[in-house]
């Protein structure tokens, strides 16, 4: 089977809406990716962690991923993220997104306990050969999860399973990703993770970025990618910096309550965040659409 990798522009890792009571609001996912895709997302990334996705039980990810898939209908890929402490866990929730039609499901390395480079091949080598005939992505997030992807591990399975079709690097080891850029003759994908690198990776021959910033600000994001792509390099840059500066305000603010906050001041009402998570007040709030309405970012409602 020959998979088709997203080549370029902007996947959004979307926010989880949450109804009042915390459960899922699953009524809201097609008028939020539908709202994404006009904005020039390429693909969508349901329950990473943007989307609290190790926040929810196994059948509530389950049922976000379905309901993804069912609103998204084709218009642009879907990718599950289905990584999980545990290797069983982990195939579970990515046959599932096999099964339900989602084109790719992305896996973290597993989090809390360290495990050796060794330990972590055997858990993805399970993963690869329980969902042959399944794209699925390696995510490196050390920060979070602990665990590291090296390069060498990640050309190994890459080189062992046509189904491993590319990488989300989160860690913004920059030397990584050129090293498996060019793996499986040219056709594995290679994403960055961090916002504050996107026009960093384009520049270096990166392919797309997985941006949790593309939420709450798709007009920015989706503008770097096509100012870089036009040979605009100034209006990148200038993108790229007004992006630094409006995450910032997010990320000091409390990030995820923000963001949330931020979404549904433009007309998406996503809900809060599940526990324990930080929940930020309406005037903190507030004063952080101010800083960005300061810094000309587009708050346009839906």
């Amino acid at each position: 089977m020959t998979y088709q990798a997203i080549t370029r522009g902007v996947i959004c890792p979307t926010v989880t809406p949450l109804k009042p009571d915390g459960d899922i609001n699953p009524d809201m996912i097609r008028p939020l990716v539908d709202w994404l895709i006009e904005k020039g997302v390429v693909g969508i990334y349901p329950l990473g962690s943007t989307g609290e996705g190790p926040l929810f039980s196994a059948d509530e990810r389950k049922a976000v991923a379905a309901a993804t898939v069912d609103a998204v209908a084709g218009r642009v890929p879907v990718i599950v993220h289905t990584g999980a402490i545990t290797t069983a866990e982990t195939i579970e929730l990515t046959c599932h997104a096999r099964d339900i039609g989602a084109d790719a499901a992305s896996v973290i390395t597993p989090w809390y306990f360290q495990h050796s480079e060794e330990a972590l091949e055997a858990h993805y080598r399970a993963i690869f050969e329980a969902a042959a005939g399944f794209a699925v992505y390696l995510y490196n997030l050390p920060k979070f999860a602990v665990n590291n992807l090296s390069a060498a591990l990640v050309t190994r399975l890459a080189r062992d399973y046509e189904n491993c079709v590319g990488l989300k690097d989160s860690s913004g080891d920059l030397l990584t990703m050129c090293a498996v850029n060019h793996l499986q003759d040219g056709r594995f994908n290679t994403a960055i993770g961090p916002d504050n690198l996107i026009l960093a990776g384009l520049a270096l021959g990166l392919d797309c970025s997985v941006s949790g910033n593309s939420n709450h600000f798709p007009e920015i994001v989706a503008g770097i990618h096509d100012a870089f792509h036009a040979g605009d390099l100034a209006g990148a840059q200038s993108l790229q910096r007004q992006l630094k500066a409006a995450s910032d305000v997010v990320g000091s603010a409390g990030w995820l309550t923000v963001v949330k906050g931020i979404m549904r001041a433009r007309g998406l009402p996503v809900g809060g965040v599940r526990p324990p998570m930080f929940v930020a007040s309406e005037e903190t709030i507030r004063a952080c659409l101010a800083q960005l309405r300061a810094l000309k970012v587009d708050l346009s409602q839906v």
